[in-house]
């Protein structure tokens, strides 16, 4: 793709704050001189911002004020003006209801904290899952040059001489309690071995996955991706990309420049053959949405169904991202696709160079874990999109995670109304339920929850962990974790809380799933669903007030992202008003 630098020198963005001799000029200037910062710093050079995810809260991200200041580093070597500031944190593993719920009140931060301030370009520094897509929204709503900086997955964890991947085996373990197979007193000191250093998850979870999804974009440098949180090179990756934002404002290079269609069918592939989260459909859908690429889930399926899954990690394989990086990380993931005829080669990057100018000279240096396409997991990777009456506006799977005799399935329909009465049924033992059977789970969507928290992948009732069974065909409107694996039916839109299909699913009820015909159905007559869903009344409250309220009035579908419908679509980087 051509891309036409803007001339040097010009007058930037943030001379409308710090340029000339006016009093509001002057104001600016001496209240920022407060810190310390010489005069010839506000000579029209790139002001840049450090927009950081960093906070205790969420402990993926709680390095990330040491990477901020290597990327200060790099600014300033590069003749920037460097100015590090904080937004909301999203964390995965302490938030409540879900963090999901809190995505767009990320993005919402990110871009006008990005558009009300004298910044010419910013470093997005992000890790834990919903930080990534988050900060890329809200900079893609705002248009500026940006450039991504993840924190890095943690070092495999090890349990007597097991790897431990975090979440896989937390889901595994749990399950083994249940069975009979594991004591507790071993799963408290596996507790232990699971998050060893700083850092995201060691599996292809959705942290790992969403940093490759940003690499596979072109907002990242090549490489970002899988360096491990403590690695001295995750901080040559941050003082490298200091440098390059410089030169990207210098060039005038933006996310809409990068965040083309031929961008995000890259980054579907990507995913494919990484065997990433199933998280990453909702993601990249709203990020589309900020720049008006009409991406769909027809575009998931049509360019991931015949992707191969050539990474050997789990929660799909073996392995963990410490020997994906060692084994060569994305780049080489990239390069496969490229030379298989799978990759647009010629999409940009945030390096100023093509997709397949940054990844010419990659090499694999371990095929156990980087498999040849010969030796994939699965030939048919990617994300399968079902349709049918179940789910009009569709669903998803992910093929690498699920079990291959569950693939086509017929079952007597178990269901849950919401998770308290899943928690409340599952372990009963009069509970009418085998492993033919399918589990269907409601009013866990985006409004439904609310949020769309990661209760997808329902754990199996414990009479039928102990008979051996590791896996049944689930069916629900939630998400599950990008650790977690198994044959689960998610993102079912529309989701039972706003009146779709699968909010009338009753106990006995036949389902029929076949996913290479990417089909799921109810298999019950027509006439019957019409009444059910005539007689349907919402179950799911409305918030009275607060973000709560906001997100329920606002967000939309799976399907389409669950974004909030007036955040969809970019509103620039126009230079506001003056504030005195």
């Amino acid at each position: 793709m051509s891309f036409r630098k803007a001339p040097w020198p010009r007058r930037l963005r943030s001379q409308e704050w710090y340029g000339g001799e006016s009093r509001d000029a002057i104001y600016h200037r001496s209240w920022m001189k407060n810190q310390g910062l010489p005069a010839d710093l506000f000579d029209g050079r790139p002001v840049v911002g450090i927009c950081n995810t960093w906070s205790e809260l969420t402990p993926c991200n709680a390095h990330l004020r040491d990477l901020a200041e290597r990327v200060k580093h790099g600014i300033y070597e590069a003749g920037g003006l460097p100015v590090e500031f904080p937004v909301f944190s999203p964390g995965e593993p302490s938030l409540r209801p879900t963090a999901m719920m809190y995505r767009n009140l990320c993005a919402m931060d990110v871009e006008e904290a990005l558009r009300a301030n004298p910044l010419d370009g910013v470093v997005l520094l992000a890790g834990c899952d919903k930080t990534t897509p988050a900060l890329l929204m809200g900079a893609a709503s705002v248009d500026i040059p940006a450039i991504l900086v993840s924190g890095g997955p943690m070092l495999n964890g090890w349990f007597r001489g097991e790897r431990v991947g975090s979440g896989t085996a937390l889901w595994q373990m749990s399950e083994d309690i249940k069975a009979g197979k594991m004591s507790r007193a071993d799963f408290l000191e596996a507790e232990q071995s699971m998050s060893r250093s700083p850092g995201s998850c060691n599996t292809m979870g959705t942290a790992s996955t969403m940093a490759s999804m940003a690499e596979a974009l072109g907002m990242a440098l090549s490489g970002n991706a899988a360096i491990p949180a403590v690695d001295s090179r995750r901080r040559v990756m941050a003082h490298l990309t200091g440098r390059r934002i410089v030169e990207m404002v210098k060039d005038d290079l933006k996310p809409s420049d990068i965040l083309t269609r031929q961008a995000f069918e890259n980054a579907i592939r990507a995913n494919g053959a990484i065997g990433g989260s199933t998280n990453a459909v909702i993601h990249l859908l709203a990020i589309a949405g900020r720049v008006g690429v009409d991406l769909t889930l027809d575009d998931w399926d049509r360019c991931g169904r015949d992707i191969p899954t050539i990474v050997d990690l789990m929660p799909s394989g073996r392995f963990l991202m410490e020997e994906f990086f060692y084994a060569g990380g994305l780049p080489v993931v990239l390069k496969m696709l490229l030379d298989g005829g799978k990759l647009h080669g010629d999409a940009l990057t945030v390096s100023g160079q093509t997709m397949a100018q940054e990844i010419a000279e990659v090499r694999n240096w371990n095929e156990e874990v980087i498999r040849p396409v010969a030796r994939a997991l699965t030939q048919q990777g990617g994300i399968a999109v079902l349709r049918g009456n179940l789910a009009p506006n569709g669903a998803v799977l992910k093929p690498s995670a699920a079990s291959p005799h569950l693939m086509q399935h017929r079952g007597r329909a178990v269901v849950f109304e919401d998770i308290d009465h899943y928690k409340a049924r599952i372990e009963d033992e009069s509970l009418d339920i085998d492993e033919t059977c399918v589990m269907v789970l409601k009013n866990c969507g985006p409004r439904g929850y609310p949020g769309m928290a990661e209760v997808g992948n329902m754990g199996l009732p414990p009479k039928v962990l102990k008979k051996g069974i590791t896996d049944m065909v689930r069916i629900s409107d939630a998400r599950m974790s990008g650790t977690a694996y198994g044959t689960v039916i998610l993102h079912t839109s529309p989701e039972a809380a706003v009146g779709g299909p699968l909010a009338i699913v009753q106990d006995g009820d036949m389902i029929e799933v076949d996913v290479a015909a990417r089909r799921i159905h109810l298999d019950v007559p027509e006439e019957t669903i019409r009444a059910r869903l005539a007689a349907w009344a919402p179950t799911v409250k409305e918030p009275g007030s607060g973000f709560a309220r906001l997100f329920h009035l606002h967000v939309g579908g799976a399907d389409t992202g669950a974004d909030f419908d007036f955040l969809i679509g970019a509103r620039g980087h126009e230079v506001p008003r003056e504030s005195h």
